[in-house]
């Protein structure tokens, strides 16, 4: 844990340098590899803190002049002269128009609407068997349908194929073994995803069309059996075990990535994994709730051209940091005041390795979630942690201060982070069966039953945004 040993054999416990892109190649090809990442243009760091510290002085400046001036009407002060945010609750869709659309249907059986969306992406072809020279005929669609359903809805793959007529247990067990792989659940979850895409009716949600704002959360699932990826949370599990779903959704409700992972890990090592994975979903603002942030993940998601705008506990509480003297700004009576300075030194020391990573990340030569748990794992800090923390404290202040001054951002974040605690009740009602209980041990497994029911939340959306679609055409026609 402090460094001076790595062990060969264990890919969590190598040397730092193990799993950043290799020196001598970054020396060598520095100025390419900039260019192929996009982070040429942050290679100055005293121009790119000469400029973000304009930037932090003027909201600085911006946000008081507003409160001083009355014209921030949701910020009071505490006692202790703390700020006090109030946002003005968004106004609620009219669901009950929508509803009333699907009054001829009140109740679709699932099977309908895999078959359906089957008829119109025809994603079951990505289940392709593992075997290339294997030429075998392949099972029928109905024996897909119940291996989806069996681990998605949480059934489990013994007790469909107990229900299911005219499918053995052991095609359907062969089935899962050689077909439902990870891989192919994530390009079947891609095709839907591209087909939603292109219709018109997904982007009325949207707030502005030239920008997608995501966001992410963990919903805590209970695990059956022993597992090594499941940990004790009295809170969550009573005496027993369990383990989070991560998910990441957009604000045309795409579910497009998902993830098990430990209950003990901290959600915010994964949030980046989430925004890099998938290529046709580009993410400009992401948000999460306290546990989805930290100062080192503000740092990166800049760098990466991602405005992070979390929802932060206790923002009041929070630490801002500043380059210019505080009493600079007492002498004009503000009252959001710088508490810390930034270390600039620090930040300039490891710059080149902070690019680096970055660019490590951007290349997919390592996950942000694996970095991070080593950075995080030295029983002293490492210096490139603490430097990337410092850069992002200059972010997180300049996004605090604009959180404070800007209402209708806080309304942004507040609908996106309610998406994603909508879709996780929704990922809920489709793992029904079992109590919803995680009934397989390894983390692969899990990561399978997860995105299987990704799978049918994004298919069941696709078939709501098709038939609404219909909808609205017939009733257009008719008018």
């Amino acid at each position: 844990k402090s460094g001076i040993i790595s062990l060969k054999p264990a890919y969590r416990y190598l040397s730092l340098e193990n799993y950043l892109h290799p020196q001598d190649q970054w020396q060598q090809d520095k100025t390419k590899l900039l260019e192929d990442t996009q982070l040429l243009n942050m290679l100055d760091i005293d121009l790119l803190l000469t400029q973000l510290k304009q930037q932090l002085d003027f909201q600085y400046n911006q946000t008081n002049a507003n409160i001083n001036c009355n014209n921030n009407l949701y910020v009071k002060f505490d006692t202790k002269n703390r700020p006090i945010i109030a946002t003005p609750k968004v106004e609620k869709p009219d669901t009950k128009s929508v509803a009333s659309l699907f009054s001829e249907c009140k109740y679709v059986p699932i099977l309908k609407v895999l078959i359906d969306i089957q008829q119109v992406t025809d994603y079951l072809s990505c289940f392709r068997h593992l075997s290339v020279k294997n030429k075998q005929v392949l099972p029928n669609d109905n024996v897909f349908y119940a291996a989806i359903l069996g681990l998605g809805c949480n059934i489990g793959i013994n007790k469909i194929a107990n229900v299911s007529k005219g499918i053995s247990e052991d095609v359907l067990v062969n089935l899962v073994n050689w077909h439902i792989t990870l891989e192919n659940v994530y390009l079947a979850n891609q095709k839907v995803l591209e087909l939603t895409n292109k219709l018109a009716l997904t982007h009325i949600y949207r707030n502005k069309v030239q920008t997608l704002h995501t966001s992410s959360d963990g919903r805590k699932i209970p695990v059956a059996v022993e597992s090594l990826n499941a940990n004790a949370s009295y809170k969550y599990f009573g005496k027993g075990m369990g383990i989070v779903n991560y998910s990441f959704i957009d604000e045309s409700n795409r579910v497009f990535y998902s993830t098990a992972i430990s209950s003990a890990e901290r959600e915010a090592t994964y949030v980046i994994d989430g925004l890099m994975h998938n290529s046709s979903i580009r993410s400009n603002i992401h948000s999460t709730d306290t546990h989805g942030y930290s100062e080192a993940i503000f740092a990166v998601m800049y760098l990466l051209g991602i405005h992070f705008a979390p929802r932060i506990k206790g923002l009041k509480r929070a630490t801002l940091y500043g380059f210019i003297i505080r009493k600079s700004y007492e002498s004009q009576d503000f009252k959001i005041l710088p508490d810390r300075y930034i270390d600039e030194e620090l930040i300039k020391s490891q710059w080149d390795n902070i690019l680096r990573l970055v660019a490590t990340i951007k290349l997919g030569d390592n996950t942000a979630s694996q970095i991070f748990r080593r950075l995080s794992s030295y029983s002293k800090q490492h210096p490139l942690y603490c430097a990337l923390k410092e850069f992002g404290r200059i972010i997180k202040s300049l996004f605090i201060l604009h959180y404070i001054d800007n209402v209708e951002l806080r309304q942004m974040i507040e609908k996106q982070l309610n998406r994603i605690e909508l879709s996780n009740k929704f990922a809920k009602a489709i793992s029904f069966d079992n109590n919803h209980e995680m009934l397989y041990s390894s983390k692969e497994e899990q990561d399978m039953v997860i995105n299987s029911q990704r799978l049918i939340q994004n298919i069941i959306v696709l078939w709501n945004e098709l038939y609404l679609s219909q909808k609205i055409i017939l009733t257009n026609d008719l008018v």
